[in-house]
């Protein structure tokens, strides 16, 4: 079965470590898995009065949601949560009430950060809002990754961390393949 993933990185930053982690997810798929980044940077801030007519980008996102088989959210941590900038984009592609683009998507969620819990905390706080949003969410293995120990020098995964990103990407796609 051919799968379509809808990526969504909360980072924004030109040199993101989860930009980097996301593009190399990708490569540890087989060849019937298609990634597709989804575009967050351009969303204007979530205004209810735009609900009746939402800008071009929000209804860009909301269709490449709706296009996809599964959701893959890597982000990074700020302030012990997610990004606003993920946030807000959470915020535009599930309003209107009862137009929501999410619910029976199935979620996987990974980060990494340079801190030590690496984005523990901010993954538990998206597990809740993607709760919310009626979306399946895989819950194990959880991964909770350190930039020093999952990246290499040319942004690919660090051979020390192969093996245990291979078994959680295919744990992903396992849970996609039974949701979808």
């Amino acid at each position: 079965m051919s799968l379509t993933i809808a990526v969504i990185v909360g980072s924004l930053r030109k040199d993101s470590f989860n930009a980097k982690l996301a593009d190399a997810l990708a490569r540890l798929a087989p060849a019937d898995v298609e990634f597709r980044r989804l575009r967050i940077d351009d969303l204007p801030l979530y205004n209810q009065d735009d609900d009746d007519s939402p800008p071009a980008p929000v209804t860009r996102l909301k269709e490449g949601i709706r296009q996809a088989d599964g959701l893959l959210f890597v982000t990074p941590e700020y302030n012990r949560s997610i990004p606003g900038v993920l946030k807000n984009a959470l915020d535009h592609a599930s309003r209107p009430y009862g137009d929501s683009a999410f619910p029976d998507k199935p979620a996987g969620i990974i980060g990494v950060s340079i801190g030590a819990i690496g984005t523990a905390a901010a993954q538990q706080h998206l597990r809740t809002i993607l709760a919310y949003l009626d979306m399946p969410t895989l819950g194990q293995p959880e991964a909770f990754l350190k930039a020093d120990d999952v990246l290499d020098d040319n942004g690919g995964i660090a051979e020390g961390s192969r093996k245990f990103l291979q078994g959680w990407m295919d744990a992903y796609l396992d849970w996609v393949r039974r949701h979808a």
